[in-house]
């Protein structure tokens, strides 16, 4: 689940583990529990719950785990779930952006805090790192979903800034404003999508070597693992060839 094109495009390519799935399911469950008790039930009603629901199904997480997440929200009325963003730099000065989801910001806080220093790198005050990316709103989509001159046509008649066709999926860039805008106008002919989300987009990306990247993504790899941490940013380039053995 971590952002930006490059590194998404890579965790999708590759796949995931079975060992991992559990903890994906996870994951997602509690972005669905979160996006109901905030919202309607409805997910035609509520953006971010649709979202959350497409991105499970896109997980192949069965349809009684989502029913069950979204009931959750019902029964679990005094678990409340704060979004929470950190940000600092990881080995090599990369500049380091993480979501997270979480009952406990002090436990959520010391896990981040004790990864980034097992690593090297450091947290940041608020704005340490921040002003290196710029929100905007990524919509993934599988290829075999749409042609790409389909949703070309649907990207701009939407206003989209940007959309890009490689690999085995499209990405399309919109503005903040405009991201649920762009995504009702794709949702016409597309109903499942690989992701749909606000995202931390680099301004200016930096290049490691060989090395240096695959040690750089096992650190992002190990937020990732964390069970608070939903999306994981870095202001990294990473060829799109690359395999390190460690990522996932």
């Amino acid at each position: 689940m971590a952002g930006h094109s490059h590194w998404a495009g890579i965790k999708h390519r590759k796949g995931r583990a079975d060992k991992q799935r559990s903890k994906i399911f996870s994951k997602l469950s509690k972005e669905i529990t979160v996006a109901a008790k905030l919202g309607s039930k409805d997910p035609d009603a509520n953006p971010r719950l649709r979202s959350a629901m497409q991105a499970a199904r896109t997980a192949n997480m069965p349809k009684d785990n989502i029913e069950r997440a979204i009931n959750k929200s019902e029964v679990n009325k005094n678990l409340n779930y704060n979004n929470l963003i950190y940000e600092g730099f990881g080995p090599e000065k990369i500049a380091i952006m993480v979501e997270a989801l979480t009952d406990n910001k002090n436990r959520t806080a010391s896990n981040i805090r004790t990864i980034f220093q097992k690593f090297g790198g450091n947290l940041g005050e608020s704005g340490a790192a921040s002003h290196q990316f710029k929100q905007s709103g990524v919509i993934r989509i599988d290829k075999k979903e749409i042609s790409d001159n389909e949703i070309l046509e649907l990207a701009i008649n939407g206003g989209a800034e940007d959309c890009l066709s490689s690999g085995s999926y499209h990405e399309i860039i919109t503005t903040k404003d405009n991201f649920y805008k762009v995504k009702l106008e794709i949702e016409k002919k597309v109903k499942e999508f690989i992701s749909a989300n606000i995202e931390w987009l680099p301004i200016n990306k930096i290049s490691l070597d060989k090395e240096k990247t695959k040690s750089l993504i096992n650190f992002l790899d190990a937020l990732e693992q964390d069970d608070d941490v939903q999306y994981v940013y870095a202001n990294l380039e990473i060829n799109n060839n690359f395999t390190g053995k460690n990522s996932t």
